[in-house]
């Protein structure tokens, strides 16, 4: 299996929406899958193969970073790609002076959260409410890492 990470263009969001609508249970709309161009953005696609395996959505304002959405293929979850993936953008982050980084998970995501505690993030509070559910809402913990 052949793993790189290069930066996110036009030519890999047809299969990034389709992983984001296997991966997430709510989905972001295309329209913003396919908004490349925001502020600050430092978006990023892994290819397994030459394919779309995974990816992470960021943003870089003045040397915060928030991490906006990050997903694996469900076909290659729980093969150490999320970690791969969560381990290059830290290591990117480093490279461009940035101070912190930020991110929110659902509090029901707990195999993420781990790998986010692995990986160095610190709870920080949580956002009540804050993510859908199919039977109402459930909570955001907020983590942050300090570099």
């Amino acid at each position: 299996m052949n793993i790189s990470i290069i930066p996110m263009s036009s030519d890999h969001l047809d299969q990034i929406y389709q992983i984001e609508c296997r991966a997430h249970s709510f989905p972001w709309k295309a329209s913003i899958i396919r908004a490349l161009d925001s502020r600050g953005a430092c978006h990023h696609t892994l290819l397994i193969d030459g394919r779309v395996g995974g990816y992470f959505y960021a943003q870089n304002i003045v040397g915060e970073v928030s991490l906006l959405n990050i997903a694996v293929d469900p076909v290659h979850q729980g093969k150490g790609i999320g970690r791969q993936l969560l381990t290059f953008f830290l290591d990117f982050c480093e490279q461009h002076a940035v101070e912190s980084v930020w991110l929110e998970v659902r509090a029901s995501n707990l195999p993420a959260y781990q790998l986010y505690l692995n990986a160095g993030f610190n709870e920080v509070d949580h956002r009540f409410g804050y993510y859908p559910t199919e039977n109402g809402r459930e909570d955001a913990i907020i983590m942050s890492y300090f570099l």
